[in-house]
């Protein structure tokens, strides 16, 4: 069954082992990664979402991964944090935009991911502040980042454009202040503040796709 139209616009941020700044965006993810390998974690805000008829407003989600080389290589490990407030509608309709299911720019991810690691329900905050973002779920995800303040627009961030970023072409540059994973077999466990992390407000929109990570 085709899935139907739909919305979704919030906020995302990421953080990864990269040393800061990750070659991936700036080498059209051809780069090998900073570490040999890269193990990342994307956390999202849903400010507004439609699934068809099923309201995704204010509903959170993680994708937890490990790419063990370049990222345009694929061969990419993820799994799929739904935030527990998701009925069981709201849980497949964030499935199906996560996993590039339904269509949308994550769509563009799908081909890389060779090994789906599954679905977790938790409880997820996410919070923003300035230039600051954070999430926390508990016993899988703690990470934050600080964005690179722009030298020359006070209280912005410094920004790469035209990028090849799924989820925004522009995106901030930000340092990885906290990056505490264990979630499907993937670790992280730094707060040196050297590691890479981006960013930036979405909104998509999105029809069909042919692959599912069922």
């Amino acid at each position: 069954m085709a899935n139907p139209a739909w919305t979704a616009s919030g906020d995302y941020f990421e953080t990864c082992t990269c040393d800061y700044l990750c070659p991936c965006l700036s080498s059209n993810l051809t780069a090998p990664p900073t570490k040999g390998d890269c193990v990342f974690a994307f956390a999202f805000r849903v400010d507004r979402g439609r699934f068809g008829d099923v309201s995704l407003d204010g509903l959170c989600f993680a994708l937890a991964g490990v790419a063990p080389g370049p990222m345009g290589d694929g061969n990419w490990s993820v799994g799929l944090i739904v935030d527990d407030r998701a009925d069981a509608a709201q849980q497949k309709a964030i499935a199906a935009i996560a996993s590039g299911e339904a269509g949308g720019p994550l769509a563009a991810l799908a081909p890389l991911i060779a090994s789906f690691l599954g679905v977790e329900k938790k409880s997820i905050r996410f919070e923003k502040d300035g230039l600051r973002r954070s999430v926390s779920i508990p016993g899988m995800l703690d990470q934050a980042v600080e964005g690179v303040p722009s030298p020359t627009v006070p209280g912005e961030p410094l920004v790469i454009d035209n990028s090849i970023h799924p989820v925004n072409k522009r995106v901030a540059l930000a340092r990885a202040t906290m990056s505490v994973m264990s979630a499907f077999g993937l670790r992280m466990n730094d707060a040196s503040g050297r590691n890479n992390g981006h960013f930036a407000a979405f909104s998509w929109e999105g029809t069909p796709a042919s692959w599912s990570c069922s």
